[in-house]
């Protein structure tokens, strides 16, 4: 599976190119967002490096890398967060993640363009989703209920595991 475009009611989710890398580094670099996640803001230059390795693809033929910026529609068109999928067991599963910048939280970006990863998701065959969210972050938990998943009670490294079943193969 790759990553390809996707349009919802006010964003685009524009496959993720390493020349994406100096507005989002912009848009992600408030180091609250990592309150939850770890690490720290990355400058343009190492996002840059990062952007390239993920768009190359992983290195294991059966784990698929999809990554999106996320583009308002709105003029003048902004990235405001990214989000992305980690497909695995011959396409059947999926690992979804989100972020949006700090500046656009709270619009429901995050829940728009997780509901319309998760419907490509659907569309291409995937039959299961997971998201694995640190229990204490409220705004990723909401995301996750508005795409339709459900916490499992299941922990992994300290996150609950969030799980939804799709029609999938």
């Amino acid at each position: 599976m790759r990553a390809e475009f996707v349009r919802t009611a006010r964003l685009e989710l524009v496959p993720l190119e390493a020349g994406h890398a100096g507005e989002m580094a912009e848009v992600l670099a408030d180091p609250a967002l990592h309150e939850f996640i770890g690490g720290a803001p990355l400058g343009a230059a190492r996002l840059r490096e990062r952007y390239a390795r993920l768009a190359g693809g992983s290195p294991d033929p059966e784990v698929s890398w999809c990554n999106w910026v996320l583009r308002t529609r709105e003029r003048p068109c902004r990235l405001v967060g990214t989000v992305q999928a980690t497909v695995t067991a011959g396409g059947s599963v999926a690992e979804v993640a989100w972020v949006v910048g700090t500046a656009w939280q709270g619009l429901g970006f995050a829940s728009e363009a997780a509901r319309g990863l998760v419907g490509l998701l659907e569309r291409r065959g995937v039959g299961l989703v997971l998201a694995h969210i640190h229990p204490e972050h409220r705004a990723s938990v909401a995301v996750a209920r508005a795409a339709g998943l459900a916490p499992t009670g299941e922990r992994a490294g300290g996150e609950v595991v969030w799980r939804l079943a799709l029609g999938g193969r």
